[in-house]
């Protein structure tokens, strides 16, 4: 039976959160607090999604040794465990939350090596969960051994499918995905600013700069370009329309996870049918919610569609 959302993580992690006073390069720190959440990019948009009340389907490669702390999110959460899971064990990833600034450190660790044998169990996976107009996202970094071209053939593949696809993820494996001669491209993608400049090889000095670039994309197939910029807001552009949409700066306990947090905005509301407005509302809200607490977690749904309402959108300025 197809599911109606899947993620797709092929290189997740466990996030052990740090959090000290002020963080000084070389100095000894006593921290105040230490937390491990189940995580990896498309773990994150689920978990979030859960929290909404979609329950969404996830696959990816999880190593045997060490799959206790997301069993136990996934069972918590009523998400639908499709991971294959290999020998070794899943990577543990730091990310150090400084108080005094509110900005997160993160120290990322190679992945597990993915098999062809293991990828391909994955493939399986997803055509077993994924039929015409499903969303899955596909999120995150690749394992070092799997070719720069993967999130190329699988948006291909997944396409053929009927799936819209939600790209997440930078550098290689994004240039390959919207490489030129791809022709079957991502309904949905969510770079940041600076990994959209990485992408064009210029600066996007100014929001008609980033519109342009979106509209490039666009103009070859791709749905919607959401540009995160952190406390500036997000960009959401279209063939028909280009907004803004932010909310105040809130304190932030952790920034980790919060694109990823505004990746399952879009999703809920693409999963709903919702016009491009409502999109970035939700994707605004989610992002900022998410920043209250550690870990790939959401407050209430009213504490959510309360930030949603409140959140400023207005037509891009291309001036």
């Amino acid at each position: 039976m197809s599911a109606a959302v899947v993620t797709v993580t092929l290189n997740p992690a466990i996030d052990r959160t740090v959090t000290v006073d002020r963080l000084t390069l070389g100095a000894v720190h006593r921290a105040r607090s230490s937390q491990s959440n189940a995580g990896g990019k498309g773990v994150n948009v689920a978990g979030c999604l859960a929290d909404w009340g979609i329950r969404p389907a996830v696959t990816g490669v999880l190593g045997r040794d060490n799959t206790a702390p997301f069993e136990a999110f996934f069972a918590a959460k009523g998400i639908d465990d499709r991971f294959v899971r290999a020998a070794g064990e899943t990577r543990t990833n730091i990310k150090i939350a400084d108080l005094a600034t509110g900005d997160t450190t993160d120290l990322n660790l190679p992945g597990l090596p993915v098999s062809t044998a293991t990828y391909d169990a994955v493939w399986r996976t997803l055509v077993d969960v994924v039929g015409p107009g499903t969303l899955v996202v596909v999120a995150g970094s690749l394992p070092e051994n799997l070719p720069a071209a993967t999130y190329a053939m699988l948006v291909a593949e997944l396409t053929r499918l009927g799936a819209r696809v939600v790209l997440d993820t930078s550098g290689e494996p994004l240039a390959r995905a919207l490489a030129p001669e791809v022709r079957s491209l991502p309904h949905v993608i969510k770079p940041n600013r600076a990994e959209l400049e990485d992408f064009v090889g210029r600066p996007l000095a100014s929001n008609g700069e980033i519109v342009a670039a979106a509209r490039d994309l666009v103009a070859r197939g791709v749905g919607l370009v959401a540009v995160s910029r952190g406390a500036e807001g997000a960009l959401f552009v279209t063939a028909e329309d280009a907004l803004v949409a932010r909310l105040p700066p809130v304190a932030a306990l952790s920034t980790v996870g919060a694109g990823d947090a505004m990746v399952a905005g879009i999703v809920a509301g693409l999963a709903a049918d919702a016009s491009l407005a409502e999109i970035a509302r939700l994707g605004v809200a989610f992002a900022a919610a998410k920043l209250a607490g550690v870990g790939p977690n959401l407050p209430s749904v009213v504490a959510v569609r309360e930030l949603a309402v409140a959140a400023e959108l207005r037509p891009v300025d291309v001036d």
